[in-house]
C-alpha cells in the first residue's frame, strides 16, 4: 500500500490548528504545520497531497509562496487551499491569480473542512 500523502498547513492561529489538527486525525491524514516559506516548499516537495494556507499569516508572503508552489514542476500539481477573512475579496482574487486552487471564506473553510480533507484522503 502506497505511503499516505500528507497535509501541510501554514498558519499561526490556534483556533483553526486545533480545529485543523483534529479534522486531520478523524480523517487519517498525516498533518505537518509549518510557519516559514522555506519549510512549506522543502516538505511539499516530499509527498504532500494538498496545502492548507492562512492568506492572513504574517509570517510569509502567502501570494508570493503561491505563485513559487505553483511555478516549481514538483509542487504545481499540489492542491493549494486558501482562508481569509470575508470582507478581503481583492486578496481573494489575488490568491487566485498567483494559483491557489480554491479560496474559501474562514467560516466556509470551517465548515467545509471535513469534506475538504476527505476528498484529499485518496480514500
Amino acid at each position: 500500500m502506497p505511503e499516505r500523502k500528507k497535509i501541510l498547513a501554514v498558519l499561526e492561529d490556534l483556533f483553526f490548528t486545533v480545529k485543523i489538527n483534529e479534522s486531520a486525525k478523524h480523517a487519517g491524514l498525516p498533518i505537518q504545520f509549518v510557519k516559514s516559506e522555506t519549510d512549506v516548499i522543502e516538505n511539499a516537495k516530499t509527498g504532500s497531497a494538498l496545502i492548507i494556507l492562512d492568506l492572513n499569516f504574517q509570517g510569509i508572503e502567502p501570494l508570493k509562496l503561491i505563485a513559487k508552489l505553483k511555478s516549481d514542476a514538483e509542487t504545481k500539481s499540489i492542491s493549494l487551499i486558501g482562508y481569509l477573512s470575508h470582507v478581503q475579496g481583492e486578496l481573494k482574487m489575488q490568491a487566485q491569480e498567483a494559483g491557489c486552487d480554491m479560496v474559501l471564506a474562514r467560516s466556509a473553510f470551517s465548515q467545509n473542512l471535513p469534506q475538504i480533507l476527505k476528498r484529499h484522503s485518496g480514500v
